[in-house]
Protein backbone atom coordinates (compact mmCIF):
# COMPACT_ATOMS: atom_id res chain seq x y z
CA UNK A 1 0.00 0.00 0.00
CA UNK A 2 1.19 3.45 -1.09
CA UNK A 3 1.41 6.77 1.10
CA UNK A 4 -1.52 7.56 -1.21
CA UNK A 5 -4.07 5.54 0.22
CA UNK A 6 -2.68 5.50 4.05
CA UNK A 7 -3.12 8.81 4.40
CA UNK A 8 -7.03 8.77 3.69
CA UNK A 9 -6.88 5.77 5.79
CA UNK A 10 -5.56 7.57 8.69
CA UNK A 11 -7.46 10.50 8.72
CA UNK A 12 -10.54 7.92 8.96
CA UNK A 13 -9.50 6.53 11.61
CA UNK A 14 -8.69 10.21 13.60
CA UNK A 15 -12.34 10.35 12.82
CA UNK A 16 -14.04 7.45 14.02
CA UNK A 17 -11.50 7.82 17.25
CA UNK A 18 -13.07 11.14 17.41
CA UNK A 19 -16.40 10.06 17.21
CA UNK A 20 -15.83 7.36 19.65
CA UNK A 21 -14.26 9.69 22.36
CA UNK A 22 -17.31 12.51 21.53
CA UNK A 23 -19.31 9.72 22.53
CA UNK A 24 -18.06 8.66 25.76
CA UNK A 25 -17.69 12.47 27.08
CA UNK A 26 -21.31 12.48 26.18
CA UNK A 27 -22.36 9.43 28.21
CA UNK A 28 -20.37 10.69 30.93
CA UNK A 29 -21.37 14.48 31.08
CA UNK A 30 -24.99 12.53 30.42
CA UNK A 31 -24.82 10.07 33.12
CA UNK A 32 -23.58 12.55 35.87
CA UNK A 33 -25.97 15.25 34.93
CA UNK A 34 -29.03 13.29 35.09
CA UNK A 35 -27.65 11.48 38.35
CA UNK A 36 -27.14 15.03 39.55
CA UNK A 37 -23.41 14.31 40.58
CA UNK A 38 -20.69 16.56 40.84
CA UNK A 39 -17.19 15.49 40.07
CA UNK A 40 -16.32 15.37 44.03
CA UNK A 41 -19.45 12.92 44.29
CA UNK A 42 -18.40 11.18 41.55
CA UNK A 43 -15.26 10.74 43.10
CA UNK A 44 -16.71 9.93 46.51
CA UNK A 45 -18.77 7.13 43.98
CA UNK A 46 -15.25 5.31 43.15
CA UNK A 47 -13.59 5.66 46.94
CA UNK A 48 -16.15 4.00 47.87
CA UNK A 49 -16.24 1.21 45.46
CA UNK A 50 -12.23 1.43 45.98
CA UNK A 51 -12.47 1.08 49.67
CA UNK A 52 -14.57 -1.72 49.31
CA UNK A 53 -13.19 -3.80 46.53
CA UNK A 54 -10.47 -6.28 47.07
CA UNK A 55 -9.24 -4.84 43.66
CA UNK A 56 -9.26 -1.13 45.01
CA UNK A 57 -5.61 -0.38 44.15
CA UNK A 58 -5.52 -1.94 40.52
CA UNK A 59 -8.86 -0.09 40.02
CA UNK A 60 -7.51 3.10 41.72
CA UNK A 61 -4.76 2.77 38.86
CA UNK A 62 -7.33 1.65 36.21
CA UNK A 63 -9.50 4.80 36.55
CA UNK A 64 -6.55 7.52 37.03
CA UNK A 65 -5.42 6.31 33.48
CA UNK A 66 -7.94 6.43 31.61
CA UNK A 67 -9.43 10.00 33.29
CA UNK A 68 -7.79 12.15 31.20
CA UNK A 69 -10.29 10.52 28.14
CA UNK A 70 -13.03 11.78 30.50
CA UNK A 71 -11.21 15.35 31.45
CA UNK A 72 -11.86 14.67 34.96
CA UNK A 73 -10.10 16.62 37.22
CA UNK A 74 -6.31 15.16 38.34
CA UNK A 75 -6.57 16.96 41.50
CA UNK A 76 -9.45 15.06 42.81
CA UNK A 77 -8.20 12.13 42.18
CA UNK A 78 -4.99 12.79 43.35
CA UNK A 79 -6.58 14.07 46.49
CA UNK A 80 -8.26 10.38 46.75
CA UNK A 81 -5.50 8.86 46.80
CA UNK A 82 -4.26 9.97 50.02
CA UNK A 83 -7.49 9.73 51.39
CA UNK A 84 -7.74 6.35 50.92
CA UNK A 85 -4.52 5.33 51.48
CA UNK A 86 -2.93 8.07 53.80
CA UNK A 87 -0.31 10.22 52.90
CA UNK A 88 2.73 8.43 52.50
CA UNK A 89 1.20 5.12 50.38
CA UNK A 90 -1.45 7.98 48.92
CA UNK A 91 1.12 10.03 47.37
CA UNK A 92 3.50 7.09 46.34
CA UNK A 93 0.20 6.00 44.23
CA UNK A 94 -0.78 9.34 42.78
CA UNK A 95 2.91 9.73 41.54
CA UNK A 96 2.37 6.57 39.44
CA UNK A 97 -0.80 6.44 38.72
CA UNK A 98 -0.52 10.16 37.44
CA UNK A 99 2.37 9.88 35.34
CA UNK A 100 0.53 6.79 33.84
CA UNK A 101 -2.22 8.99 32.94
CA UNK A 102 0.08 11.55 31.28
CA UNK A 103 1.49 9.17 28.94
CA UNK A 104 -2.18 8.15 27.88
CA UNK A 105 -3.02 11.85 27.22
CA UNK A 106 0.61 12.29 25.37
CA UNK A 107 -0.03 9.36 22.91
CA UNK A 108 -3.83 10.72 22.33
CA UNK A 109 -2.70 13.94 21.06
CA UNK A 110 0.83 11.80 18.92
CA UNK A 111 -2.44 10.20 17.37
CA UNK A 112 -4.48 13.13 17.00
CA UNK A 113 -1.28 15.26 15.59
CA UNK A 114 -1.33 18.64 13.61
CA UNK A 115 -4.73 17.81 12.31
CA UNK A 116 -5.21 20.08 15.45
CA UNK A 117 -2.53 22.81 15.61
CA UNK A 118 -3.13 23.88 12.32
CA UNK A 119 -5.99 25.79 13.87
CA UNK A 120 -4.38 26.26 18.10
CA UNK A 121 -1.14 27.47 16.42
CA UNK A 122 -2.56 30.79 15.52
CA UNK A 123 -3.02 31.79 18.65
CA UNK A 124 0.29 33.98 19.78
CA UNK A 125 0.29 32.60 23.18
CA UNK A 126 -0.39 29.17 22.09
CA UNK A 127 2.21 29.52 19.27
CA UNK A 128 5.06 30.61 21.75
CA UNK A 129 4.78 27.78 24.22
CA UNK A 130 4.78 25.61 21.01
CA UNK A 131 8.02 27.17 19.96
CA UNK A 132 9.54 26.40 23.35
CA UNK A 133 7.97 22.63 23.44
CA UNK A 134 9.58 22.31 20.16
CA UNK A 135 13.29 23.57 21.34
CA UNK A 136 13.45 22.71 24.82
CA UNK A 137 10.82 20.32 25.46
CA UNK A 138 12.36 18.81 29.09
CA UNK A 139 12.30 22.44 30.64
CA UNK A 140 9.75 23.86 29.13
CA UNK A 141 7.78 21.04 30.16
CA UNK A 142 9.11 21.55 33.65
CA UNK A 143 8.23 25.46 34.21
CA UNK A 144 4.71 24.34 32.97
CA UNK A 145 4.19 21.51 35.48
CA UNK A 146 5.62 23.86 38.79
CA UNK A 147 3.22 26.66 37.41
CA UNK A 148 0.22 24.37 37.12
CA UNK A 149 -1.16 24.48 33.86
CA UNK A 150 -4.27 22.34 33.57
CA UNK A 151 -2.74 19.12 33.64
CA UNK A 152 -4.36 16.91 30.69
CA UNK A 153 -4.20 20.21 28.35
CA UNK A 154 -0.38 20.29 28.72
CA UNK A 155 -0.04 17.04 27.72
CA UNK A 156 -2.74 16.80 24.81
CA UNK A 157 -0.66 19.72 23.45
CA UNK A 158 2.56 18.20 24.11
CA UNK A 159 1.08 14.98 22.36
CA UNK A 160 -0.31 17.09 19.21
CA UNK A 161 3.65 18.99 19.22
CA UNK A 162 5.02 15.27 19.02
CA UNK A 163 7.49 16.10 21.21
CA UNK A 164 10.22 13.34 22.57
CA UNK A 165 8.50 11.29 24.87
CA UNK A 166 11.26 10.50 27.07
CA UNK A 167 12.56 14.50 28.23
CA UNK A 168 8.58 15.01 28.23
CA UNK A 169 7.98 11.94 30.63
CA UNK A 170 11.22 12.93 32.98
CA UNK A 171 9.99 16.59 33.11
CA UNK A 172 6.53 15.80 34.24
CA UNK A 173 7.80 12.79 36.36
CA UNK A 174 9.98 16.13 38.43
CA UNK A 175 7.44 18.85 37.79
CA UNK A 176 4.89 16.94 39.53
CA UNK A 177 5.67 15.89 42.79
CA UNK A 178 5.87 18.77 44.40
CA UNK A 179 1.57 19.65 43.24
CA UNK A 180 1.44 16.18 43.81
CA UNK A 181 2.47 16.08 47.22
CA UNK A 182 0.68 19.37 48.02
CA UNK A 183 -3.00 18.31 47.01
CA UNK A 184 -2.18 14.67 48.54
CA UNK A 185 -1.62 16.30 51.66
CA UNK A 186 -5.20 18.16 51.00
CA UNK A 187 -6.57 15.43 50.31
CA UNK A 188 -5.01 13.44 53.66
CA UNK A 189 -6.30 16.26 55.54
CA UNK A 190 -9.94 15.48 54.87
CA UNK A 191 -12.09 14.08 57.42
CA UNK A 192 -15.34 12.63 57.24
CA UNK A 193 -17.31 12.46 53.75
CA UNK A 194 -14.90 13.22 50.88
CA UNK A 195 -17.78 14.86 49.48
CA UNK A 196 -19.10 16.74 52.49
CA UNK A 197 -19.96 20.49 52.13
CA UNK A 198 -19.53 20.35 55.65
CA UNK A 199 -16.12 17.74 55.64
CA UNK A 200 -13.18 18.99 58.12
CA UNK A 201 -9.64 19.86 57.41
CA UNK A 202 -6.67 18.66 59.67
CA UNK A 203 -4.76 21.96 59.94
CA UNK A 204 -1.53 20.24 59.81
CA UNK A 205 -2.06 18.83 56.59
CA UNK A 206 -3.51 21.81 55.14
CA UNK A 207 -0.03 23.86 56.09
CA UNK A 208 2.00 21.51 54.26
CA UNK A 209 0.09 20.93 51.57
CA UNK A 210 0.39 24.99 51.09
CA UNK A 211 3.96 24.92 51.92
CA UNK A 212 4.97 22.12 48.98
CA UNK A 213 2.46 24.87 46.44
CA UNK A 214 4.82 27.58 47.44
CA UNK A 215 7.68 25.43 47.33
CA UNK A 216 6.05 24.77 43.63
CA UNK A 217 6.20 28.04 42.54
CA UNK A 218 9.55 28.94 44.13
CA UNK A 219 10.63 26.32 41.58
CA UNK A 220 9.19 27.87 38.62
CA UNK A 221 10.40 31.37 39.63
CA UNK A 222 13.63 29.48 40.10
CA UNK A 223 14.35 27.73 36.76
CA UNK A 224 12.53 30.89 35.00
CA UNK A 225 15.33 33.35 36.54
CA UNK A 226 17.61 30.86 35.45
CA UNK A 227 16.66 30.66 31.89
CA UNK A 228 16.83 35.04 31.92
CA UNK A 229 20.11 34.70 32.73
CA UNK A 230 21.57 32.28 30.45
CA UNK A 231 19.58 34.23 27.48
CA UNK A 232 21.66 37.33 28.63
Amino acid sequence: MNMANKSPSRRRNKIVAMIAWAMLLAGYWWYTTVNGLTPAQTMQVLINFVSESPYGFPVYILVYMIRPVFLFPATLVTMAATYLYGPTRGIAYALIASNLSTMVAFLIGRFFGDSFLQNVEKNALVSKYADRLRSDSFQTTLVLRFLFLPYDLVSYFSGFLNIDLRWFMLATVLGSIPGTISFGMLGSSIQGDFASKNVSLDPLSLVLSAIMFAVSIGLYRLVRRRERSIGQ
